[in-house]
């Protein structure tokens, strides 16, 4: 009890909100009752209380450091130990030496810094935390190799602690500290990255804190430098387990993402390519992202998707499939709308067109891309992107190998995204060939390219010899129309052979198709034992029908 007395009355005797609230007791409890006092949300706790005893108990002492500055600062002005209670108190000493923050190095203001995390709200209520920030920023535009002065950390605060004053130099210097605003040091931003990964050891709601005092939080981050380090601290906050960040820290990382991709709009493709666009939409994603922030960002790289490699679309799925289809198709779109004025397809869009191949016949052996899905990538661009559709035949048969289940609709459906006019001679060769392919399709295929030859060949008849002149080529014209005409037949025999043969061709397809389903219906009766095999081919000899041939 005696002790507990004695603790009252040393640690009253510098403290001026511990002898208010001792008086205020004393007259509301009894005699018989025991002197309680409670100190909610101190800061610190237990170690910022033990700290402030030991200094109580030394007659007003204790050593001064950049990792104990933080607490002791924030203890004393919870305490109120001020000049009023006592001299030299506490307070004073702490403010003295915040005040040589000329002398600290780099690592002691970084110290300081990480040392207020755990009472955040009080180094900040205490403007505390904000000094510190603008020392740290300060010390970042002097650059890496800058000297402090000569002076170790603590020399004048040392003087300070003891005699509590301070010198002319360092109180004239404590004043331009303290005044100095975050618009003066914002130009000064960014004349090096050695400081990105010291400063990666903060929490996020001291990045957030930095980024508030610098003005340049949110819509206001219109700085190239301070944009590259968020997005360094968001890579390496991705990296480190979740159980370390605390606090809400998951939404504060959030507001740093879209802090960063404000950033990053704002600069656009002058200081980011195609590929660092989406290692930013990579990194981003990570913490989260909001939707306007997002679409800021994609409609950047959408614009500059001619610049892509087959490797940057290559995109983590976010809903359980193996690529972020969804996001190729919206970038695609914003590409195809920034060019909807061009008269003719550019050489961008081409070059895209080809991009978009290459992509689809990487997804498609993934088992859960679906038809319509597949359908909606190769149909995202115009037709006139393409010169050839080889790249997308070859995308859908892989496609097609990879989801042997698929029904004949679904493989119909499938096939709606090629244009037979413009594939190539082998590939409409292997497509007739090829058993995936419904048979429908093959006989449209070839005899779209059996169309586009005689189209060929008669532009290739009908063009006039170069060393004639032009009234000898309409003569000559006048005599061809006049020969058609009176001999009445010309290529209309042609065309008609090659009607013939196409209504052959699709009439032997039906017939097969029939056959097929009578055999299937025939297999499964069998199956069922509603008759034996011997009865049934002494039928089929009977009275069956054998299965058409095709040529």
């Amino acid at each position: 009890m005696n002790e507990l007395c004695d603790l009252k009355s040393v640690m009253c005797a510098f403290s001026g909100r511990l002898r208010t609230m001792v008086k205020q007791e004393k007259k509301k409890m009894s005699r018989k009752e025991a002197l309680c006092i409670k100190l909610a949300e101190f800061p610190g706790g237990a170690e910022g209380f033990e700290l402030v005893a030991r200094f109580c108990y030394n007659n007003g002492r204790i050593p001064l450091c950049p990792s104990n500055l933080p607490l002791l600062h924030c203890a004393a002005v919870f305490l109120e130990m001020t000049e009023e209670v006592c001299a030299c108190n506490l307070l004073a000493q702490a403010e003295a030496f915040v005040n040589g923050l000329f002398y600290w190095t780099w690592a002691d203001v970084l110290t300081a810094v990480k040392s207020c995390e755990p009472f955040a709200a009080a180094a900040d209520a205490s403007g505390l935390l904000e000094r510190l920030i603008s020392a740290l920023f300060s010390k970042i535009t002097a650059g890496p190799e800058t000297p402090t002065g000569g002076a170790a950390v603590g020399t004048p605060t040392n003087r300070s602690s003891s005699s509590c004053s301070s010198s002319p130099d360092t109180a004239g210097f404590a004043r331009s500290s303290s005044t100095k605003t975050p618009e003066s040091m914002k130009p000064c931003v960014g004349r090096g990255e050695w400081w990105f990964d010291d400063m990666t050891s903060l929490s996020p709601p001291t990045i957030e804190k930095v980024m508030r005092v610098l003005g340049c939080y949110g819509v206001e981050n219109k700085n190239l430098i301070l944009t590259r380090f968020l997005l360094h601290y968001l890579r390496a906050a991705t990296r480190r387990p979740p159980c370390t960040e605390e606090g809400g820290g998951a939404t504060t990382l959030a507001g740093l993402a879209d802090t960063a991709v404000h950033g990053v709009a704002l600069v656009g493709g002058t200081a980011f390519s195609c590929r660092g666009l989406f290692w930013v939409l990579r990194i981003v994603t990570a913490v989260g992202l909001s939707r306007e922030c997002r679409h800021k960002l994609e409609r950047l790289m959408g614009l500059m998707l001619d610049q892509a490699t087959l490797d940057d679309l290559l995109v983590s799925g976010v809903d359980g499939g193996v690529y972020d289809v969804n996001l190729v198709m919206r970038l695609v779109r914003v590409f195809v709308s920034s060019e909807e004025d061009a008269d003719a397809p550019s050489q961008r869009m081409r070059k895209v067109g080809r991009l978009i191949d290459k992509y689809l016949g990487e997804i498609s052996p993934d088992q859960g891309l679906k038809v319509s899905k597949f359908l909606a990538v190769a149909e995202s661009l115009p037709d006139s992107a393409r010169e050839c559709y080889d790249g997308v035949y070859r995308a859908l048969d892989i496609y097609l190998e990879s989801h042997p289940t698929l029904s004949l609709e679904d493989r119909t459906t499938l096939c709606r995204c090629l244009n037979y006019e413009k594939l190539t001679l082998e590939a409409c060769k292997d497509l007739a060939k090829n058993r995936r392919i419904p048979p429908g399709v093959a006989v449209q295929a070839l005899a779209s390219q059996q169309s586009k030859l005689q189209i060929t060949k008669h532009a290739k008849e009908g063009r006039s010899d170069p060393s004639q002149t032009p009234r000898r080529v309409v003569r000559a014209s006048a005599r061809t129309r006049s020969v058609d005409l009176s001999d009445g037949r010309g290529g209309s025999d042609e065309k008609e052979v090659l009607r013939l043969n196409l209504q052959r061709m699709q009439s032997r397809v039906v017939e097969l198709e029939r056959a097929c389903k009578e055999m299937k219906g025939q297999m499964s009766k069998m199956a069922k034992g509603g008759r034996s095999f011997g009865s049934a081919a002494s039928c089929h000899q009977a009275g069956g029908r054998g299965l058409p041939r095709l040529c």
